[in-house]
């Protein structure tokens, strides 16, 4: 009985899912920055639809937005658009990483 209750976790362990391997550097395949696409959006409001029309635009699968005075992590992914934003709410910069 003790030997059972000692394998337990072991067996349990092998039928739990495995995880996809985490992207180095926070990039997702099939999914690079391109952030001319988004130089479109340059002086418009921000919308619901101004978010994932800069995804699709730039090709990214993240996205960050950066509103006035907002510190942002120095970390870079090639899959992220950060969408910086002036004191109106509108966008005053597209940016990857």
């Amino acid at each position: 009985m003790r030997r059972t209750l000692c394998l337990a976790p072991l067996l349990l362990s092998a039928c739990a899912a495995t995880q996809p391997p985490v992207p180095i550097h926070g990039s997702i395949p099939g999914h690079k920055c391109d952030a001319e696409g988004g130089k479109s959006f340059l002086g418009q409001a921000v919308t619901s639809e101004t978010g994932p029309a800069i995804l699709r635009a730039t090709n990214s699968a993240i996205l960050r937005w950066a509103p006035p005075g907002t510190m942002l992590t120095m970390d870079y992914s090639e899959s992220r658009v950060t969408v910086h934003l002036d004191a109106a709410n509108r966008i005053s910069d597209v940016r990857c990483g």
